[in-house]
């Protein structure tokens, strides 16, 4: 969730006492199929990287399906690690995808706007001979690092491949992380990685899908899993077990990951990545797509807003945005995670009122919003109920038609937030999905479309590996 102003809206007593009382919505007609399909159904770029809080492919689908055709645009304005917007273009829509989040933008913005596999791999090729060429030194450099040297200084990430210069401290988690002969690879390869060029950005995205996690495909098996662990967890976790990371490849391991990734072709459709603040997306998503050529209204919008208090994007990152250049703490204070609810359903309307320049006249948003029972172990005044409360307090007021809520219950162990051990999945227990029309000839389109059969075949022909 973005940080910034929100517009003055403080509750009166009345609304305040409005907000605390039941609500109930009408049920939409539609049938949680995608619960039904395979973990990793859809394009085989989406587990690119693991992201926080995501929707599943098949959710993005079932409503893709229903309510845009090829050509139409599709709208995700938190699209996070770019589900959304991938399968839009996946299936021959304009998927658009925005986020206040850098790395989350660099996720969508691979997705979206791929390298080729022969660029991919033509440039992992420079990369491995550049390194060959240097290698003793930048072995030597990471050899200083792993000693505990805190004095010893490295090139900055993108310092080599572009305009970027200056030097820095590896943080002491990072050290821990990995091999030496690993940290000294990757110290090589986030050097010359320019995360403004396209190929260069897909490599870097590759990369952080396979920094850690319990298997011989990460780099580093250090932490339980593929979310960085608090800094001082993964110090205290090391001395304890006397952790000695294993020797892995960078370029081996990035080899097998595109591999992995281009078990399908490309979309033939692409789409349009974004940078910034969910409330203005409007006029910066009508100027890219009219720069492209392309439509400048969307048919269709699949999101969800970030839940209440409970994800920290660049804290539970900090290893990938280490490897990237960008600042964990800068992530987290400009994406404002703290909200109650009443700031945050303020904002949500903020983004609603927003949108409306952007959408076409029929146009069907979908919100994919959860309640979250409790925080860090505690219960949350106000987090049950919230896809009701927003109807009522953000979209509403904006002009916006109800066609229902759908129930989406979601299962612990499928639940991406795994890391909060005992607690996973009791935090948000329920995601329940608000689909709403532009207008009243959106919200007819909505229930006309809800009951519709949808094709669950994966891949199609034309996106099958030859």
């Amino acid at each position: 969730m973005t940080a910034g102003p929100t517009r003055a809206r403080t509750p009166t007593a009345a609304q305040q006492l409005a907000l605390d009382l039941p609500v109930s919505l009408p049920a939409i007609a539609i049938e949680p199929e995608w619960k039904a399909q395979q973990r990793l159904w859809g394009h085989s770029f989406h587990p690119m990287c693991s992201y926080l809080a995501s929707f599943p492919a098949a959710l993005a689908h079932a409503f893709i399906a229903r309510y845009s055709r090829p050509g139409d645009v599709v709208l995700d304005p938190f699209s996070g690690r770019g589900t959304t917007p991938l399968q839009a273009c996946a299936e021959g829509r304009i998927g658009v995808g925005n986020d206040l989040n850098p790395f989350a933008h660099l996720l969508t913005a691979s997705k979206v706007e791929p390298a080729t596999r022969a660029a991919a791999m033509t440039r992992l090729t420079q990369l491995r001979l550049g390194w060959n060429a240097d290698a003793a030194d930048w072995g030597g450099l990471a050899s200083r690092v792993s000693s505990g040297d805190g004095a010893v200084l490295v090139p900055a990430a993108g310092s080599r491949g572009g305009p970027v210069s200056g030097t820095e401290a590896v943080p002491a988690e990072v050290a821990l992380a990995f091999h030496p002969d690993t940290l000294g690879q990757l110290l090589y390869v986030r050097s010359e990685l320019r995360l403004d060029e396209r190929t260069d950005r897909f490599l870097a995205a590759a990369i952080t899908g396979i920094l850690h996690g319990k298997s011989a495909s990460y780099l580093s098996e250090l932490m339980p899993n593929t979310f960085s662990m608090a800094p001082r967890y993964v110090r205290e976790f090391a001395a304890r077990t006397e952790f000695t990371s294993p020797r892995r490849d960078v370029f081996d391991g990035l080899t097998s990951k595109i591999e992995r990734l281009f078990r399908q072709t490309a979309p033939s459709t692409e789409g349009v990545a974004l940078l910034g603040d969910a409330r203005d997306v409007a006029p910066r998503v009508r100027a890219a797509l009219r720069a492209r050529g392309r439509p400048d209204r969307a048919r269709l919008v699949v999101t969800s807003p970030p839940y209440l208090r409970v994800v920290k994007y660049g804290y539970y990152n900090w290893l990938r945005t280490w490897f990237l250049g960008f600042d964990a703490r800068e992530i987290d204070a400009t994406l404002d995670d703290a909200h109650h609810r009443e700031p945050y359903l303020a904002f949500l309307r903020d983004v609603l009122a927003g949108l409306r320049p952007v959408l076409t006249d029929d146009a069907v948003v979908v919100l994919v919003i959860g309640d979250v029972e409790t925080d860090r172990g505690r219960r949350l005044k106000g987090g049950v109920g919230l896809a009701e409360r927003a109807w009522e307090h953000a979209a509403e007021p904006e002009g916006y038609k109800l066609a229902g809520v759908a129930l989406d219950d979601v299962a612990a162990v499928r639940k991406m937030t795994k890391l909060w051990g005992d607690e996973a999945g009791r935090a948000t227990k329920t995601d329940r999905i608000l689909v709403l029309g532009a207008t009243e000839s959106g919200r007819r389109r909505a229930l006309s479309g809800a009951t519709l059969d949808i094709d669950w075949d994966w891949p199609p022909k034309a996106l099958r590996a030859l």
